[in-house]
């Protein structure tokens, strides 16, 4: 009767270990398939990740803040860079605050109810200026220069301009 009990025993034994293997090789089977389907997804994200990092060098490769001539011409005339960037851009912005119809920059009138207004700007290097311009309804684009005179004041000096025309 001991060696059927111990019989017993070791087949449900037996058995049990089977079933363990069987199940813990099933877990690292399907470990293993979402380690590869990881990997995959992260390969893919870098490959992603690396082509919006050049996307983003190139579009901001004509910006001031990342031109280190213009940056260094500025420190070599002896003016703290962030400031005046930040002075340039709060003067073409402020031309937005202007009284009649004429802005004090943009050559054209507005053909809404609304203001021109200058919407964005982007600094290119330390002479060059891009910026877009709106009443809401009709866009636009002007191409400026400026320059710091002996008296240390801002001088913007309208180059280029154009509107988009309307197509509706």
């Amino acid at each position: 009767m001991k060696s059927r009990i111990f019989m017993y025993l070791f087949i449900f034994s037996v058995l049990l270990i089977i079933f363990q293997y069987v199940n813990s090789k099933n877990i690292i089977d399907k470990y293993e398939v979402d380690i590869r389907k990881y990997k995959t997804t992260m390969d893919a994200q870098e490959k992603t990740i690396a082509a919006l990092e050049e996307q983003n060098f190139e579009l901001n490769y004509f910006n001031i803040d990342r031109n280190d001539n213009a940056l260094d011409y500025f420190i070599a005339q002896g003016y703290d860079a962030d400031k005046l960037i930040s002075a340039i851009t709060e003067g073409l912005y402020n031309m937005n605050d202007y009284e009649g119809e004429e802005h004090p920059i943009v050559p054209f009138v507005s053909m809404t109810d609304s203001k021109l207004l200058i919407n964005k700007i982007r600094i290119l290097n330390h002479r060059w200026i891009v910026a877009n311009f709106t009443d809401g309804v009709h866009w636009g684009e002007i191409f400026v220069t400026y320059e710091i005179d002996e008296n240390n004041d801002l001088k913007y000096k309208l180059v280029e301009y154009f509107m988009y025309p309307k197509f509706n």
